[in-house]
């Protein structure tokens, strides 16, 4: 009765939209403002309510997978709402209690990159593009599509860096190597891309092999930190997200250590705009190992301790909002052979991860950055002005 008594008290407070809850002793009652509900939360068994004051997201996360819990209806507006309303469980620190610790050494970061990445090119394959880029994608115009989205992202990214043929450039993450076989293919650059990921190193070297470019290209599978060249440009794409509080220091240091004098860094990942918890226990134990978000008065302060300097500065959070919620729509797709592969509860377990995560973006939970740094004092090495960012762009979509 008492658990009861709190959930009550808990939902009271957690929705901008009406919803629906049946517990489960069958009970029915309303939430949020009034109005007719679509969405319908039902408890299929007791959930203790100890658990979730410890940890909410964890437990009612593992609930949902284990269906312990269903939702009828969009989980993703259901998150949104939760995240919208300031006294929601969702936004609450009393109930972010538990926040996991992690060694980000280089060992451990193989581990956390290969437990995410290498579930295997052949389920990522079923729902990405055929670029393969499992990052934010540039939405140009409202037609464009994924794949389209997906390009204009490398190509804005090498249009920001204002780069010239010849020049030396490194993709740290470099992913399944979209970015590296642009850059040599279509700017001229001498590439080299470095990943923890075995199922994408192998990809991408067959790869440089099949197309015979060998002489512009690389890839190794080995720690940033390991890297003692100087290049150009740095590119890192979706990767501080996997260095973990304590490295990050390190990580912006690393890319000051591998520039050339004046040389230019576009840095673009997930970035919070507010202060808080860089950890989501739910999200660290079932999709990304070792994973922590900082927010942008960290990353502009490593920036500044790493003697860099910060050229422009990009917030693309409607574009990865509209980034997820297309991979979930090719994930429904597919659902059934995934199932086939992993299980329902991988199903679940992933249907949860990509519609938390655009409800997350889509309410300004989190927002994805795109920073523009040098090594030197800002913009020696580029135009006066921002417009070459818009030229170029345009210059490359025609």
């Amino acid at each position: 009765m008492l658990d009861k008594k709190i959930y009550d008290e808990i939902f009271s407070h957690s929705f901008t939209i009406p919803i629906k809850v049946v517990f489960w002793d069958g009970k029915e009652k309303n939430y949020g403002p009034e109005g007719k509900s679509d969405i319908t939360i039902k408890f299929n068994k007791k959930i203790a309510i100890s658990e979730v004051v410890k940890h909410a997201t964890l437990t009612l996360g593992e609930a949902y997978m284990d269906k312990d819990i269903e939702i009828e209806g969009s989980i993703q507006k259901l998150i949104t709402s939760a995240y919208t309303q300031s006294d929601s469980f969702m936004s609450s620190i009393k109930l972010k209690k538990f926040v996991p610790k992690f060694s980000h050494s280089e060992e451990n970061n193989k581990k956390e990159i290969q437990e995410h990445y290498d579930i295997g090119n052949d389920f990522y394959k079923l729902w990405l593009d055929k670029t393969m880029t499992y990052s934010c994608a540039y939405f140009r115009t409202p037609e464009d599509t994924l794949e389209q989205a997906q390009m204009n992202k490398v190509h804005h990214i090498l249009n920001k860096l204002n780069t010239k043929p010849g020049e030396s450039i490194i993709d740290i993450g470099c992913g399944w190597g979209t970015m590296m076989f642009t850059a040599a293919k279509e700017y001229g650059l001498k590439a080299k891309g470095v990943t923890l990921s075995q199922e994408q190193y192998d990809y991408v070297k067959n790869k440089i092999e099949e197309e015979n470019l060998t002489d512009q290209m690389e890839v190794i599978l080995e720690d940033y930190r390991e890297i003692d060249e100087k290049f150009d440009h740095v590119v890192s794409v979706g990767m501080f997200e996997h260095v973990g509080e304590t490295h990050l220091e390190g990580y912006f240091k690393t890319v000051k250590k591998m520039l050339k004098p004046n040389g230019s860094a576009l840095i673009h990942g997930i970035t919070g705009q507010h202060e808080g918890l860089g950890v989501d226990p739910w999200l660290v134990k079932y999709i990304f190992p070792g994973g922590y978000i900082p927010d942008i008065k960290e990353n502009i302060g490593h920036i500044m301790d790493a003697k860099l300097q910060i050229d422009d500065l990009e917030p693309l959070r409607r574009h990865y909002q509209k980034t997820v919620e297309i991979w979930r729509h090719n994930f429904l797709k597919v659902e059934d052979k995934v199932k086939d592969m992993y299980g329902e509860r991988f199903v679940r377990m992933w249907d949860l991860y990509l519609q938390g995560c655009a409800a997350s973006f889509e309410s300004g939970n989190i927002d994805v950055i795109q920073y523009l740094l040098t090594n030197g004092p800002s913009g020696t090495a580029m135009p006066m002005t921002r417009e070459y960012m818009t030229d170029l762009d345009r210059k490359t979509a025609e």
